[in-house]
């Protein structure tokens, strides 16, 4: 399928596009912004199993400022999977692929959960690419405090080989698509009331077309479970992420749900004492995907943020 098959952010006023980087074809919607702007341009990065409709709220509310692209990651959304690789560091290669060749200049880089690992990879590894990071709910190694027993069984799968692709294979092909939508905002919202009903809708939509197409889109299920493994063991290395995190050198807004179920407030709350040089921000109340659930919090704090952070920056520049 191309670009132009491709409805679902066009309410939102973004348009969409399908690149082909390295080796394959990527998706991803994008907003012009206002044509005398001189503001950096956003690269939005969602998390696992998340897709560019996670950013549609907040993404059409920044582009009244500046360019703002959202990318669809390896093997999530609309841009195809295995057998091509899905793994986090791949996916932080693609990114560095998607600004160099077709943004092409430095971008603020947001990223949530997983695309919050995989953009402070890339401000890492790149920071000529990268004029100021926002880690949302970013994946962080866990914090000394009782894990949640629905996360820690939907990850333990991912130990015995084949058994995390054949769970999910049934119940995509078994559970309507509305009830596992549903599922999924169970796990990241705090409050599912405030799910919109359109940006259910969408969702909706995107998973049976995902299905519909999965021989465009690859193994859906293997390249979900390449991409969650390598998370664990990046995860797993614990000593050495926080080196890397506290080695970024663009400046770091780190946003946290106080009532994330995926990653515990407290494990964002180390790595902010962790990294004092860092901006700490909490939304009470919250879950997992802030900037779905309370856009209108993310949307200023983030502007706000921007505005001091790559003013100071510019100072220290000159």
């Amino acid at each position: 399928m191309t670009a132009a098959d491709y409805t679902f952010a066009e309410p939102w006023g973004a348009t969409h596009h399908v690149t082909t980087l390295g080796d394959g074809p990527v998706h991803w919607i994008h907003w012009g912004g206002p044509e005398d702007s001189d503001a950096d341009p956003m690269l939005l990065v969602h998390g696992l199993g998340g897709s560019h409709l996670n950013w549609l709220d907040v993404g059409q509310a920044w582009s009244k400022t500046r360019e703002v692209y959202a990318v669809d990651v390896r093997g999530f959304g609309l841009t195809p999977g295995f057998p091509r690789d899905t793994s986090v560091l791949a996916n932080r290669d693609l990114v560095v692929s998607f600004i160099s060749h077709l943004i092409r200049r430095p971008v603020v880089l947001i990223g949530n959960s997983m695309g919050g690992m995989i953009s402070a990879f890339v401000a890492r590894s790149r920071p000529d690419l990268v004029r100021a990071t926002v880690l949302v709910d970013p994946a962080l190694p866990l914090a000394a405090v009782r894990p949640d027993p629905k996360v820690t069984a939907r990850f333990a799968v991912f130990a015995v080989p084949g058994l995390a692709e054949r769970a999910m294979r049934r119940a995509r092909n078994t559970v309507p698509a509305e009830m596992m939508a549903r599922d999924l905002i169970a796990l990241c919202f705090a409050d599912e009331s405030r799910m919109q009903q359109r940006m259910l809708d969408t969702t909706v939509a995107m998973a049976r077309t995902r299905g519909s197409v999965e021989a465009d889109q690859g193994d859906l299920e293997r390249g979900f479970t390449v991409a969650a493994r390598s998370l664990l063991r990046i995860l797993g290395q614990r000593g050495r992420y926080f080196r890397m995190l506290a080695s970024i050198e663009t400046p770091v807004l780190l946003l946290q749900g106080d009532k994330d179920r995926l990653v515990n407030v407290a494990a964002a709350r180390d790595a902010a004492r962790r990294n004092p040089h860092w901006t700490y921000v909490e939304f009470p109340g919250v879950g997992h995907t802030p900037q779905l659930e309370v856009p209108d919090q993310v949307i200023p704090v983030v502007e706000d943020w921007l505005e001091l952070a790559l003013a100071d920056d510019a100072a220290a520049a000159g």
